[in-house]
């Protein structure tokens, strides 16, 4: 993750560029630096795969905010607990591109003609986005939540089809079932065929003569349903959890989407964290200080002890090994780092004052080194 340069940068672009300036810097890029057009040329090679990748995630709305607000983690499926927006396909894989012409696919044509078959198969639903905000304390021991949210879910009546009861899809008429038009026209810099989705069926090839009466024929209905998530123990803001299956509905008998919760924790009064670790300041009393002590350091379900040394000044600090945040994936524990800070009495009765004179009057300048150090300072 650390060596992979911002997608925005790989494109030349700034971060709130539109989406035509990002079709029109990748298509630029890809057709400089495409292989049919630098054979066993490797740097061309690995810059387009770069290029791809950028594309890939920039062009598409979910993905691009994930980027934009959590940088690759966001994008990355192994980042926080597997979670992001969603993979992307490599060189020449799925969701990358194999072909020089399916450079203009994209963009509504083939270079030269001869376009490839868009595709009217099962395809995934859409991706969901959803934040949740936690206690401290949850965060710490784990949790389980119940949250409510408005989706499209798959249609109980018809199961998603769109037809009525009785009655299957027909093939369209207009694109023969193929899904895709086209249309050939020659200019200047060659012949171009134009091949774009079907207006008639979308996409699909198919064409709904009845549709579903408790859907109007798009398989899905909008809700609000109500989702228990899992949070485990050690999470931290930012966080994301995948819900498999708890996005939307796929298309054309495709598998529904993924719901992503990330994750935000409220602060805590007292302690503090950073990764694994827990902070905190453990107030003391000038005589613990002074002549040592065993103290107790509260904790999360329960508390610790720890013997102050005779001495201790303000500001130091000690390490509980193991007793901070589990890793919620290697379940092993951080530390706690306690920093002492010595409270001076402000509210002292005439009896406790005149105690404490007596006792400074009883103490020698050997008792405060570095005080009798400063003040035989010459400047």
């Amino acid at each position: 993750m650390a060596d992979k340069r911002d997608f925005y940068e790989v494109l030349g672009l700034h971060k709130g560029a539109t989406d035509d300036e990002i079709k029109k810097a990748y298509r630029k890029l890809a057709m400089k630096y495409h292989p049919d057009r630098n054979p066993d040329n490797k740097e061309a090679e690995e810059k387009f795969k770069e290029i791809n990748e950028a594309y890939e995630i920039l062009s598409d709305s979910e993905k691009r905010s994930m980027y934009d607000r959590f940088g690759h983690a966001g994008v990355d499926p192994n980042a926080g607990f597997g979670g992001g927006a969603g993979g992307f396909g490599g060189f020449g894989g799925a969701g990358g591109f194999g072909g020089f012409e399916d450079i203009f696919d994209m963009f509504g044509g083939a270079f030269g003609g001869g376009g490839r078959a868009r595709r009217n198969g099962p395809q995934k639903g859409r991706d969901i986005q959803k934040s949740i905000t936690i206690d401290f304390t949850e965060a710490i021991f784990g949790c389980t939540k119940e949250i409510e949210l408005a989706k499209n879910v798959r249609c109980k009546t018809c199961n998603g089809e769109g037809t009525a009861a009785g009655t299957t899809k027909s093939t369209c008429s207009y694109c023969g079932g193929s899904g895709q038009v086209s249309q050939v026209s020659n200019t200047m810099f060659g012949r171009f065929q134009n091949v774009t989705a079907c207006p008639n069926c979308h996409g699909s090839g198919k064409v709904i003569d009845t549709p579903c009466p408790d859907c109007g024929g798009q398989g899905s209905n909008r809700k609000t349903v109500k989702i228990k998530v899992d949070i485990p123990a050690g999470v931290d803001s930012e966080n994301i959890i995948p819900l498999r299956g708890q996005g939307e509905p796929g298309i054309n008998g495709g598998p529904e989407g993924d719901l992503y919760i990330v994750v935000n924790v409220r602060p805590h009064s007292t302690y503090k964290r950073k990764g694994d670790n827990l902070y905190l300041e453990l107030p003391i009393t000038f005589d613990q200080a002074a002549l040592g002590a065993k103290v107790k350091v509260p904790g999360f379900g329960e508390t610790y002890s720890y013997t102050i040394s005779p001495g201790t000044q303000t500001g130091s600090e000690f390490r509980l090994r193991g007793k901070g945040v589990p890793n919620p994936r290697t379940r092993r524990k951080g530390d706690l780092f306690v920093k002492v800070v010595v409270e001076i009495p402000t509210k002292l009765s005439s009896k406790e004052k005149k105690a404490i004179k007596e006792m400074a009057d009883k103490m020698s300048d050997t008792a405060y080194p570095k005080k009798s150090h400063f003040e035989g300072l010459k400047f």
